[in-house]
């Protein structure tokens, strides 16, 4: 009788991927300030990894825009910036647009259904925040991307896909900077309910309207925020 074969256990991650982890998930919820350096040796401390591996994370994280080399001085968390997410939106747009209709064009029904089911995640999320801005919730904030990637699965495009990815990661920092400075909330669960009904009837003219508007009104609240901050610091 021939051995049973069984799956081979995924590998652990290396020093490197699990700094890269780390620091990317610190750096997009806004653990470290726009700005601030990052020291490699501290950084090893923090997480518990050598030095080496965390500045081959730091020169990954660079390539995202993240993060920013700075000539023979190390590393620091890149700046937020009107002019920034400003450029950041006008690109998401390109890209996410393309790839919306990709996904529309191609998706399955277990694309539909995969869409489905981050969106009924995401709003079981909200009913458990109740009167608590969702904006800064950890649990919240993952299923939001869960939710914004889902939709654009359908797509035939890896490329397209990963190219989303990394603009959400950008744009999610700025978005939770924008969370801890507004004073009004926004009503994201609406947003969210019609574009993934345009999105699941295949309404490709009307869901790409709605996400140029999900994504400004994000640009804008965004931008507000920065400017506020600006003031308040030459006062």
């Amino acid at each position: 009788m021939s051995p049973l074969l069984t799956e081979e256990p995924p590998a652990a991650p290396t020093q490197t991927e699990r700094a890269y982890a780390l620091l990317h998930r610190a750096i997009v919820s806004c653990e470290f300030g726009p700005g601030e350096r990052l020291r490699v040796e501290e950084l090893g401390r923090r997480y518990g990894v050598s030095s080496s591996p965390v500045r081959e994370a730091l020169n990954r994280l660079v390539a995202t825009g993240l993060v920013d080399a700075l000539e023979n001085r190390g590393f620091r968390v890149a700046p937020l910036t009107v002019e920034g997410v400003t450029d950041l939106t006008r690109v998401r747009l390109l890209v996410e647009l393309e790839t919306l209709r990709d996904a529309m064009t191609h998706g399955t029904d277990r694309w539909e259904a995969g869409i489905v089911a981050a969106a009924h995640a995401l709003a079981l999320s909200e009913q458990r925040l109740k009167d608590v801005a969702p904006g800064l919730d950890a649990t919240w904030s993952a299923r939001h991307r869960d939710f914004h990637l889902a939709i654009y699965d359908g797509t035939r495009s890896p490329l397209l896909r990963n190219m989303v990815g990394q603009l959400f990661d950008s744009a999610e920092r700025y978005r939770r900077f924008s969370a801890r400075h507004r004073r009004l909330p926004r009503a994201k669960h609406a947003e969210h309910r019609q574009l993934m009904a345009a999105v699941l009837s295949r309404d490709v003219r009307r869901a790409g309207d709605l996400l140029v508007q999900h994504v400004t009104s994000t640009e804008r609240s965004v931008a507000a925020a920065l400017l506020a901050m600006d003031a308040r610091s030459v006062q």
